[in-house]
């Protein structure tokens, strides 16, 4: 499993840089393709940097791949058959299941970034996480103000999306009727909301150019929460993920069906195992991020 945005940390990869010259290959790599300094960002910030859109999709992407790579030359890979990743994140599954090369992959992230940032900025938009309540519930109070449901993380935490006095509107009807929790999000934007439209377009024309292949493993799509594997309909998904919900719940639990057993998580925070965790407690679940913990 591949983080997605609001995962970043400073520091983040410092420690597999230091210590692997696979790790410091691919870091290294990834300043020459991009032309700026991913690896200070990532490693050094300041945060206020690192969380920039733009920043922050391949800093998650870099810092994934890598991760997957590190495990894969110390051959904890074999026993791998499935791949997702929680929005941008599903860049880094593709790439790690051998659909992109990683300079491909790196560069899709990047112009995904630099164009989802670019749709914050043109419209007012944001994000509020909802917990405790009921998908129903909450697709109503979505058709209510006209707003959207962003991500299906887990049971009963849902985040909304749409412009801000929309949102706002919304979380205060919540909050009168007895909604448990709603959380308003420091975000730049409505990420995965009709907002992204201007990035969707622009980012479907970029792929046209891009080349796919295959997955060697099972990739699971936020779109559907099903499996893809033809590179016209990867591709098909990639582009509509970007306006439609990231339900990652749902590719979690397509993923058991399919027969994973276990979970690896790779980034940081541990946020994608406390939402496997919460989806089912008996799932066993690993957190990687940093060197140390490829030992473990």
């Amino acid at each position: 499993m591949f983080s997605g945005q609001g995962a970043q940390q400073v520091g983040m990869g410092r420690s597999l840089y230091e210590q692997s010259p696979l790790a410091r290959s691919l870091y290294d790599q990834s300043d020459s393709v991009l032309g700026w300094p991913l690896t200070r960002v990532s490693f050094e910030g300041p945060a206020e940097e690192l969380v920039e859109t733009k920043v922050c999709q391949p800093a998650l992407f870099v810092h994934g791949y890598v991760l997957f790579r590190l495990l894969e030359e110390a051959g904890r890979t074999s026993g791998v058959s499935h791949a997702l990743g929680l929005s941008l994140g599903e860049v880094t599954a593709l790439t790690s299941a051998g659909v992109f090369d990683f300079e491909t992959g790196l560069r899709v992230v990047a112009e995904r970034g630099r164009l989802m940032q670019s749709a914050c900025e043109q419209t007012s938009g944001t994000m509020a996480s909802v917990i405790g309540e009921e998908t129903a519930k909450v697709s109503e109070l979505c058709r209510e103000f006209d707003i959207e449901m962003a991500n299906l993380n887990c049971p009963r935490q849902i985040v909304i999306s749409g412009e801000k006095t929309k949102v706002g509107a919304a979380i205060e009807a919540a909050n009168t009727r007895g909604f448990r929790r709603v959380i308003p999000l420091n975000v730049a934007g409505a990420y995965h909301s009709r907002l992204m439209e201007p990035a969707r377009a622009a980012f479907s024309k970029f792929l046209e150019s891009v080349s796919f292949n295959r997955p060697k493993l099972t990739v699971l799509t936020n779109t559907t929460g099903k499996a893809v594997a033809e590179p016209d309909e990867i591709r098909e998904a990639l582009v509509r993920q970007i306006v439609s919900s990231v339900l990652w719940e749902a590719c979690m639990r397509e993923a058991v069906a399919l027969g994973a057993t276990h979970f690896y998580e790779l980034g940081t925070g541990g946020v994608l195992a406390g939402l496997a965790r919460r989806t089912e407690k008996s799932w066993p679940v690993k957190s990687f991020s940093e060197f140390d913990d490829l030992a473990t």
